[in-house]
């Protein structure tokens, strides 16, 4: 059953049509040859830029000896997260990395603990955390023209004027049913709650709007990605004109280092930046007193992300976080306010989505 269309008119939606029609040719003509190379501290991985940074198949992490004074803890707690795993298998129950931690919390001495071994058991074996039926506690948010079954029977819409829970196994989710016409990814929560009191969903409907409250959480990432593979509707980013908000921009569609051995279960290089752009900052003139001087930290941030392989193949965002370095400046989204308190929902982004100011 289809929704009710409630937003703008069909016209509205044609740069949109368009950007998606071209997402779907490039998706025939099979995108994606490496562009570059890149290396961590424990593991080596290549970028590709219909994948996003994966992790190189014959790389060695690091080794850990049962014989060994300095490791010999760290065996021991890998074999006993293998033996919990091994009876969630055989089993066929799932359990949170957090249950895991308060099967024996004196012993793993703290969350971080587990969540590194986890990660390590993932990238040995060369399976999604789900495979070794290990779900991550969700914290991120969705809202829109969106339905589903989750795996134990319940029926969700996100159509409501709340916003749902993203479910702690997207996996077992099936009879996704939606129209939306774009997915917007919000990076902060506040701005997604402000979105939804402006009632943003309904006005431009058929869309879906995502937070993961920050650095997206894993459900988050494969909500987003299990979205995309689904429908291929076009998915825009909306984040802080600073180093943070490029980063996790950067996390949802080209992955990170650290989960790059699962690059093609997580990534999305189909998405685009929306806003808010440093070059809007000066076209909309947004007054200096809003504006946040870069932190050391910051100027850091910049500088290593402009290394990045992936960025050799996006000239735009590096003219945007070029005009960032030079001014010195950043921005949080927030600072559209100064125009009117609901400009960001009522001009700014019903503006960028109708005539297409995505990079």
């Amino acid at each position: 059953m289809a929704f009710a269309p409630m937003g703008p008119e069909a016209s509205f939606f044609e740069v949109l049509e368009q950007h998606r029609a071209s997402l779907l040719a490039g998706l025939r003509r099979g995108a994606g040859q490496p562009c570059g190379a890149g290396a961590g501290t424990h593991l080596a991985s290549r970028f590709e830029d219909s994948v996003g940074l994966q992790m190189i198949s014959h790389c060695t992490t690091r080794k850990i000896k049962s014989d060994s004074p300095k490791s010999v803890k760290n065996f021991a707690l890998i074999l006993k997260i293998l033996s919990m795993i091994y009876k969630l298998v055989q089993s066929n129950t799932y359990a949170t990395k957090r249950d895991l931690y308060y099967t024996d919390s004196q012993l793993f001495g703290n969350q971080t603990v587990v969540d590194n071994i986890i990660n390590d058991i993932s990238c040995m074996l060369k399976v999604p955390r789900r495979c070794l039926h290990i779900l991550s506690t969700s914290k991120g948010l969705i809202a829109g023209n969106l339905r589903y079954i989750e795996e134990d029977g319940t029926k969700v819409n996100c159509s409501c004027a709340t916003a749902v829970a993203v479910p702690s196994n997207i996996q077992g989710i099936q009879n996704l049913i939606t129209d939306a016409k774009f997915l917007l990814i919000v990076e902060k929560d506040a701005t997604f709650q402000r979105l939804l009191d402006d009632n943003f969903c309904n006005k431009m409907a058929p869309c879906i709007m995502v937070t993961g409250k920050g650095i997206p959480d894993l459900n988050t990432r494969l909500l987003v990605k299990k979205l995309w593979d689904t429908f291929h509707t076009p998915i825009f980013t909306l984040v802080d004109a600073d180093p943070h908000g490029i980063e996790i921009m950067c996390i949802y569609k080209y992955g990170s280092m650290s989960m790059s051995f699962e690059a093609h279960n997580l990534t999305v290089p189909a998405i685009r930046w929306l806003g808010l752009l440093p070059s809007d900052i000066k076209r909309l003139n947004v007054p200096k007193d809003t504006l946040i001087p870069l932190t050391k930290r910051d100027q850091m941030k910049l500088d290593s992300i402009l290394k990045r392989p992936y960025i050799t193949c996006q000239p735009f965002w590096r003219k945007e976080m070029e005009i960032m370095a030079d001014s010195k400046m950043k921005a949080e989204i927030q600072a559209l306010s100064f125009l009117s308190s609901d400009y960001l929902s009522r001009v700014y982004l019903p503006n960028k989505l109708r005539f297409g100011g995505w990079i």
